[in-house]
């Protein structure tokens, strides 16, 4: 893999000289979001009649995200109905993705139960976000990112962190309200 400069702010494009087709970036999370402080890959699937034809998007770090499956699959327009090879460049998609983080769209969610908590709590969403966040998307020795380049469905370790970190804060709650 070779690093190319940023291509929009807080966006890092990697190019695989190996394959042309494997495109990824990593996405810094953006300000005032439950993803700030994180650093996101992310990934482009360029099919053989690209540019005809959109790329599919693909978050290799896992977040909780209404429009990102647990799979990491990506759903935006851009990247579907709204595809134009001649108006959207990799620097535009990447910027979408990135917009996408700061604005989801609830109602065309891949992650049911993203969507649902972002529509009727959000503060309950935007804890639950930040806490995934925190897990997988935090910068490690300047350049290593937690939770990148892993097949994040099957990490069993990181699932189990993540159920003693609820559990925790479950008991914190008793606590706090049998002192009340």
């Amino acid at each position: 893999m070779v690093n190319c400069k940023n291509i929009a702010l807080g966006v890092h494009v990697i190019f695989n000289e190996q394959d042309v087709f494997d495109i990824q970036a990593d996405i810094e999370g953006p300000v005032d979001t439950p993803f700030q402080g994180g650093v996101f890959r992310c990934k482009l699937i360029l099919p053989p009649q690209f540019p005809q034809i959109a790329p599919k998007g693909l978050f290799n770090t896992k977040i909780f995200h209404p429009n990102v499956s647990e799979k990491g699959e990506i759903c935006v327009n851009t990247l579907k109905k709204d595809w134009n090879p001649l108006q959207w460049s990799l620097k535009n998609i990447f910027e979408v993705i990135k917009c996408l983080l700061i604005v989801p769209f609830p109602e065309s969610s891949l992650n049911e139960e993203a969507g649902k908590l972002f529509m009727e709590n959000y503060d309950e969403y935007f804890k639950r976000a930040k806490l995934l966040t925190g897990i997988y998307a935090i910068k490690q020795d300047g350049n290593v990112l937690k939770g990148n380049n892993q097949n994040v469905n099957d990490d069993a370790e990181k699932k189990n962190k993540l159920t003693q970190i609820q559990q925790k804060k479950e008991n914190d709650q008793k606590k706090w309200l049998k002192r009340i």
